[in-house]
């Protein structure tokens, strides 16, 4: 990996309020240069901007020419001039990381509201969608349909929060989008934070990239068993985790990533 990628990770990131954490950043970058190496195109779509943690790794790794559209309410804090304040940081963090936002790439409002075509007609057929808006079951039902009827025939559908004991209802919506189309789509990945969906004719495809990825060595992968779907479950040893911690909560995050080095 390049050196540059691994200080946007493992640092850099570090300074915009977000949650995705390195073991699952490593597996976005791993499918997305997969993707790329074998000639997987499409857009890239993220509901749930926040701050903006993960669109802007979306943007660091997507190719240069690859589209990337954020939807969002973007109606956190105070409002001045119709803009709030998580608008104004969103937009001044990409600034700052050198990744500044397209603001042609940004749906604002309820993404109950928006339709397919709406995404479609902006970044075509999508091959990575991540799903992280609302946490009620109806946001759940609403994103994970506008993600299957958006997403390419090799498209990647990533839900956050499942197992998540703070939200039951993702975990439900997860699920049951699961089971109402399980002649389409399966699990081939799950980590502690995520759920990573694919149609069912990439399954072992995408099953493989996780398992020979070189940036995911120093993890533990184990086969789990998740309706119907054979998956690769991904560990983070406690070992590194508390490393990670450590090293990142005595201001040496810079160093942070030797945590996750492949020995």
């Amino acid at each position: 990996m390049p050196s540059n990628i691994r200080k946007f990770i493992f640092h850099d990131l570090r300074s915009v309020e977000g949650y995705i954490d390195p073991p699952d950043a490593l597996v976005f970058l791993s499918l997305l240069e997969c993707q790329r190496q074998h000639g997987l195109h499409g857009g890239l779509a993220e509901i749930g901007i926040y701050f903006g943690r993960s669109y802007f790794l979306l943007k660091k790794i997507a190719a240069p020419d690859d589209d990337v559209l954020g939807i969002d309410l973007f109606d956190i804090g105070n409002m001045s001039d119709g803009v709030s304040d998580q608008y104004r940081l969103f937009l001044e963090h990409g600034d700052r990381l050198g990744l500044p936002v397209d603001k042609d790439m940004l749906l604002v409002g309820d993404s109950r509201t928006f339709s397919a075509e709406e995404i479609t007609d902006k970044i075509g057929a999508v091959r990575f969608f991540s799903v992280d808006g609302g946490h009620s079951l109806p946001n759940l039902t609403s994103d994970s349909h506008l993600a299957r009827d958006t997403v390419a025939d090799h498209g990647i559908i990533v839900f956050d929060d499942t197992f998540n004991p703070a939200w039951p209802e993702v975990t439900v919506g997860m699920a049951d989008f699961i089971r109402d189309n399980d002649d389409a789509f399966s699990t081939f990945c799950m980590t502690k934070y995520k759920t990573y969906v694919c149609r069912r004719e990439f399954h072992d495809f995408y099953r493989g990239a996780i398992e020979q990825a070189p940036h995911l060595g120093a993890f533990e992968l184990a086969d789990t068993h998740f309706l119907g779907c054979d998956a690769i479950r991904l560990h983070n040893p406690f070992s590194r985790r508390l490393l990670y911690e450590l090293m990142t909560r005595s201001g040496m995050s810079a160093l942070s990533e030797r945590a996750y080095r492949c020995q």
